[in-house]
């Protein structure tokens, strides 16, 4: 059937199985939003404040959903302004495909109004970018874009495409998307054999997961390799809820705000089995004190991540489902009672904890929000001292439930993400949890969620300053706060009911049970400012430069 452009994009995004887009309208992308018009009955489209807030959307309903988030704008400013957007998803792997409108053809590269190379400027940023010039390569490029934002190590795509191609007539022929198989061709059974012998050989196994554990939805696979190498499991803040919290295995998080058990634990081992990680700096702080009296056993599905930061003794690369599926059947079951028990010693003596003083602590404000949603609510949160505080009070048991911008630390990330988690599971409840200086980032989108109703909650840790900017220069810089503090005048429950958001003042520890349950209970958008403390920083904390076993504690 002849179809024009626009429409051809419509059909091919069904075929994936698109129902959400989040995007914003402009000159270059007219013909897509008059055939969004059309097929406003099969894909809902979100209008967002701004298009970063778009590209957070679809990077949250990806991370929530496990599908592929989709964002639209138009060229030029509109296309630039997703950028951030496709650079946080790309350094956490989530899939993505970012559409974008340009001029016409015959204006391209004569620097005409609203131009820009973005699929130049992006290609750092993304797994493959396209540029579509007729209406006839629409429907192949769409199906493209999905199986590589898809397949093996996931990411986001860039799909521009020319105001002409829109316009014109084309054939379309439907067809199935195509399967994306697990990668499993370099997986070797002697890399395999050599794993299970390493294993079998410590007496102080050590696993370290990461965010590659949720992509491959490997979290079964995990608990149980766990349970046959008898061995504890510290997870990066991208792997939370990779691993159940509530397990006696489980550490906590580990790096540079890592428990004390886990960086002790990883220190002391002798065999440290890292599955999915990309040994980012912040999880190894000093090279040569990182793991010293480990051999390193790496299993991840990217073979451009082995020995990139750390030198690995041995390694596996393939799809970690598969990878863990195949080890497990061949591991006999491992006993390592006097390792696991001074483990559990540790965890002990060794808790995380804060002062407690009558005032408004956040780690209370956290421990409320996970003591009451019991680990049924997906977390999202933006970057910061709030973020690491999430990562140790929220007991998350399930993937897909702690959503956060791990590798590029996006401030403004949490609000729009929260909101795309909403959309794609309108049944759960989502929380963002924020500190003040990243919703004056992204405060915007309230007015989104307010206008389509979507019910997330956002929690304000609210210390008038850029706290673990704050936090560092109290420690390192000898208390010089050179623009951190936040003393602007802005009242954040007005500014929420200025957009018909619900909105709470909490300043008390009595206050914050009652409040979390009121904003469940409505159902609708709900911002609330906890006042807090400027002095309350995030503990443990490995300083730059140390390694991760020299703590800074509280």
């Amino acid at each position: 059937m002849e179809l024009t452009g626009a429409d051809i994009l419509m059909e091919s995004l069904l075929e994936q199985g698109v129902d959400s887009i989040f995007g914003y309208p402009g000159g270059a992308v007219l013909y897509i939003y008059d055939a969004l018009y059309k097929y406003r009955d099969k894909i809902k489209h979100y209008l967002t404040s701004h298009e970063q807030g778009a590209s957070h959307a679809a990077d949250g309903y990806a991370r929530a959903t496990g599908k592929v988030g989709v964002c639209l704008a138009t060229s030029g400013p509109g296309a630039t302004n997703l950028v951030t957007g496709i650079a946080t998803a790309y350094m956490d792997s989530v899939p993505m495909v970012a559409i974008t409108g340009n001029v016409v053809s015959s204006l391209l590269g004569k620097d005409s109004f609203q131009e820009v190379d973005i699929t130049g400027i992006t290609m750092p940023i993304t797994k493959h970018s396209f540029i579509v010039k007729d209406a006839r390569d629409i429907a192949d490029t769409v199906r493209k874009a999905f199986y590589i934002a898809k397949e093996g190590r996931p990411g986001p795509v860039l799909i521009d495409i020319t105001k002409d191609a829109t316009a014109q007539t084309a054939a379309y022929t439907p067809q199935e998307p195509l399967p994306v198989e697990r990668k499993t061709d370099t997986i070797r059974e002697e890399d395999l054999a050599e794993a299970v012998r390493l294993i079998q050989e410590s007496k102080k196994p050590m696993i370290m997961a990461g965010g590659g554990v949720i992509v491959a939805d490997a979290g079964p696979e995990l608990c149980q390799f766990a349970e046959l190498a008898d061995a504890p499991v510290t997870l990066s803040i991208m792997g939370l809820g990779g691993f159940p919290a509530s397990s006696p295995r489980f550490t906590g998080m580990i790096g540079m705000h890592g428990t004390q058990t886990s960086n002790l634990a990883v220190t002391e081992c002798d065999l440290l089995i890292a599955l999915g990680t990309r040994f980012s700096d912040r999880i190894i702080s000093k090279v040569d004190r990182f793991a010293p009296r480990a051999k390193i056993l790496h299993i991840d599905i990217d073979p451009a991540e082995i020995n990139k930061n750390i030198t690995a003794l041995h390694t596996v690369i393939g799809d970690l489902k598969i990878v863990l599926e195949r080890l497990n059947a061949k591991l006999a079951p491992q006993r390592h009672p006097e390792w696991m028990a001074h483990i559990m010693e540790m965890k002990e003596k060794l808790p995380l904890r804060y002062t407690e003083d009558g005032t408004l602590k956040p780690q209370f404000i956290i421990q409320k929000i996970n003591e009451i949603t019991k680990g049924e609510a997906i977390i999202c949160t933006e970057v910061g001292q709030h973020q690491m505080w999430a990562g140790h009070y929220i007991a998350s048991e399930k993937p897909r439930t702690f959503i956060t911008s791990g590798g590029l630390g996006t401030m403004g990330f949490g609000l729009g993400a929260s909101i795309g988690a909403q959309v794609g599971c309108p049944d759960k409840v989502v929380f963002n949890i924020a500190g003040d200086g990243c919703f004056r980032m992204n405060n915007i989108e309230l007015g989104t969620a307010a206008e389509y109703n979507i019910p997330i909650i956002e929690v304000i840790l609210n210390n008038h300053a850029l706290g673990m900017v704050r936090q560092w220069q109290n420690l390192f810089y000898d208390n010089r706060y050179s623009h951190t503090s936040l003393n602007r005048i802005m009242d954040f429950v007005k500014l929420a009911q200025a957009h018909h958001c619900e909105a709470f003042l909490v300043t008390k520890p009595e206050e914050v049970e009652e409040t979390i349950r009121k904003a469940i209970a409505l159902r609708k958008p709900v911002v609330i400012n906890c006042e807090i403390g400027q002095d309350d920083n995030v503990y443990p904390m490995v300083a730059q430069g140390a390694g991760i076993d020299e703590l800074i504690l509280e």
